[in-house]
């Protein structure tokens, strides 16, 4: 049985992931739909890149992902799908790709794009407000169904990218950013805790706060202490224990954050 995840910004109010799955199910009956997130902001496209590139990982090979934050739907912008290493994503090409692709350049694995641009794939009405429905979601079904990808539209080799945000070495150092905050408050930053020597002498600055070392896990401090740990994909993460780090500290996307090597 092939699984097909869903990532999307529509919210659970509208039961515009319901219409989703109801079109997906009237292609590939068997499919196992998995919903990764459907709470992304809405429009947020660096947050729904994140989201489905640090869950498609954990994903069987053969599956298929579709991912709809798509602020450019019924302009020109267009309808993409890729085969990167053994998983399928669907999307619009608006840069939602681009972590996902960076890493199956980086490895080596095969990369495969198409311009979903047969509309035989798609459903037989398209409304320009709902791309998700109309031609994301048929597209998915067709490739969980065994479709070639290569039938479903036109080869291309210029994907929109949106690169993620970099850490920067420094003199003593290294500065970088945060770039997920999670349901908890949690901060997650994009320094890696492999490029830290040795976690216990560093010190971070974030937020006009200082941070001594980075922790295991939230057990090793105490309850309201602002702390920094090792998140679940190998990140620093800042956090309050027991507690909201980014409304307590005012800590938003794209906000600074220092780690100075202490010899």
């Amino acid at each position: 049985m092939t699984t097909l995840s869903l990532t999307t910004d529509f919210g659970n109010l509208n039961g515009f992931v319901g219409t989703m799955k109801g079109v997906i199910w009237g292609i590939a009956p068997d499919v196992n739909i998995a919903d990764i997130s459907h709470e992304i902001p809405a429009q947020d496209i660096r947050t729904g890149s994140i989201a489905l590139w640090r869950a498609s990982a954990y994903f069987p090979a053969g599956s298929v992902h579709v991912a709809v934050i798509d602020p450019g739907v019924g302009t020109k912008r267009r309808a993409i799908a890729a085969k990167l290493g053994g998983q399928f994503f669907v999307m619009p090409d608006n840069g939602l790709i681009t972590p996902m692709l960076e890493d199956a350049e980086e490895a080596g694995l095969e990369v495969r794009l198409v311009h979903l641009d047969k509309p035989e794939y798609w459903l037989p009405r398209v409304y320009t407000t709902f791309h998700g429905r109309d031609i994301f979601a048929p597209v998915g079904a067709h490739l969980a169904a065994g479709v070639p990808l290569e039938m479903l539209g036109s080869v291309i080799n210029d994907p929109v990218r949106m690169p993620l945000p970099k850490p920067i070495r420094t003199d003593d150092g290294v500065e970088g950013s945060i770039v997920v905050i999670d349901v908890f408050g949690n901060c997650s930053t994009n320094i890696r805790v492999s490029e830290i020597a040795d976690l216990e002498s560093a010190t971070l600055t974030i937020a006009g706060q200082v941070i001594q070392g980075v922790l295991p896990s939230y057990g090793y401090a105490k309850i309201g202490e602002l702390v920094a740990v090792t998140d679940s994909e190998g990140f620093i993460e800042i956090a309050v224990v027991n507690g909201n780090a980014a409304k307590t500290y005012g800590i938003k996307l794209d906000d600074a954050v220092r780690v100075r090597f202490n010899d």
